[in-house]
């Protein structure tokens, strides 16, 4: 139907259908949804309006809206263990921004990881709402890429913010909830957790769990999880009945949360989205995603192991989770033009700045690499392997057109083994 009515569109997505099957996706914040997936997000359920909840809804007609949100409910509570799941924010920026206007006034202090350590947007950096709104007190990593709690903790204590951001985009080793939990509660501040990169090494058990540290945890749905773009926001105890202005307090974020989603920041919620995420967790509950879930750890280590085989450093030497920042000061190019220069052989990285990067985030001194895509796709340690040696041989051969087509073709060749979507 679609190449009839829009055929310009239609070759355009199947032109990035082949390019996302021919090439190495390497960028850790993206992965490939199933069929299953891609089949709920594709359907009627985009047509209906829903503003409000199951069961309370602005609008008639939402009955079967409503049996699909709520089985994305209880899913997401038996699947992460918490009481309360509200799965409508649209995506992991609305959800931290729901977050900070549900817990926070305007003016109040919040901390969060630095975002040129490797936080997020949304956790306080200055070009971002969540320091346009509120005051915003970074914290750092070592030089070395590590978080330093102990330094965290001295923050908390000075600066007494009302909120403490905890995790991130771009760092490659265990996080300590529990230590965060405590240094929050030291300052009398919220803790709030965004899994967004590791929810599903959570679920799949190779990573610890914030739940029962953190007051809040917010996560994407389409990273690790492996599920549609979206996001959720799970915390435990019970929302008010009927949802009504609540004080900020540890008992009420169940209702301040559901509050801050609607009628606070968002209309009505994507339903085809809340059917794929329902679709993703039923998957993630699975013997077969835990399985999932530890490979992508064992290749990230491989990858990084092989990486450093080559000359590579390695923001704190390694990886414990599914991504790596290489700093590439020891190669002499840039983060940009490196991820040009794997463009060019079909390898999708993102530029990413290290910690105490000297140059800018335009063209930083880093690369960010995960290992979610290539997983889905089937590939294990001994392919890991091979895709350290194409990007050593692409960023040492970059301005070689003959060995750049060899690389090309040798990424093109692996790929073909791997093929997810026909």
């Amino acid at each position: 139907m679609l190449r009839e009515t829009d055929p310009h569109i239609d070759a355009l997505i199947e032109k990035e259908k082949q390019r996302q099957m021919n090439g190495l996706e390497l960028i850790p914040s993206e992965n490939l949804v199933s069929p299953a997936v891609l089949e709920a997000m594709g359907s009627v359920l985009t047509n209906k309006y829903s503003e409000g909840y199951p069961g309370k809804r602005y609008y008639g007609g939402n009955v079967f809206i409503d049996e699909i949100e709520s089985i994305a409910i209880e899913r997401a509570k038996k699947l992460f263990g918490v009481s309360h799941a509200n799965v409508q924010p649209y995506s992991g920026s609305p959800a931290n921004h729901a977050v900070c206007f549900a817990l926070l006034n305007p003016g109040e202090k919040l901390m969060g990881m630095s975002i040129s350590h490797g936080g997020h947007l949304t956790h306080g950096a200055a070009v971002n709402f969540s320091a346009k709104y509120y005051v915003s007190v970074p914290y750092a990593t070592t030089q070395d890429g590590w978080l330093d709690y102990d330094l965290i903790e001295s923050m908390a204590k000075k600066e007494k913010p009302k909120l403490i951001f905890c995790g991130a985009t771009a760092y490659s080793r265990i996080i300590d909830f529990k230590r965060l939990s405590e240094i929050a509660l030291s300052a009398d501040a919220f803790l709030v957790a965004d899994i967004a990169h590791i929810a599903g090494l959570i679920v799949g058990g190779v990573h610890p769990s914030p739940v029962g540290y953190a007051d809040v945890t917010t996560t994407t749905t389409h990273k690790t999880l492996r599920g549609p773009r979206g996001a959720m926001i799970l915390c435990n105890g019970n929302p008010s009945e009927p949802l009504k202005a609540a004080e900020r307090s540890k008992e009420n974020i169940p209702t301040l949360i559901d509050r801050a989603i609607f009628p606070g920041l968002q209309g009505g919620p994507h339903n085809h989205t809340t059917a794929g995420i329902a679709v993703a967790l039923k998957e993630a509950a699975t013997p077969a995603f835990a399985e999932y879930a530890k490979q992508i750890v064992r290749n990230a280590k491989a990858l990084a192991g092989s990486l450093m085989d080559y000359g590579f450093d390695i923001v704190t030497g390694g990886t414990e989770n599914h991504l790596m920042v290489l700093d590439l000061r020891g190669k002499n190019i840039t983060g940009k033009e490196a991820e040009t220069a794997l463009d060019e052989v079909g390898i999708t990285v993102n530029k990413n700045m290290i910690p105490f990067d000297p140059r800018k985030p335009f063209d930083p001194s880093g690369i960010r690499l995960g290992t979610p895509f290539l997983t889905t796709r089937g590939m294990k340690e001994s392919e890991m392997k091979a895709v350290a040696e194409f990007i050593a041989k692409a960023i040492e051969l970059r301005s070689d057109s003959a060995a750049k087509e060899r690389i090309d073709a040798d990424v093109r060749e692996l790929c073909s083994n791997f093929i997810f979507y026909s």
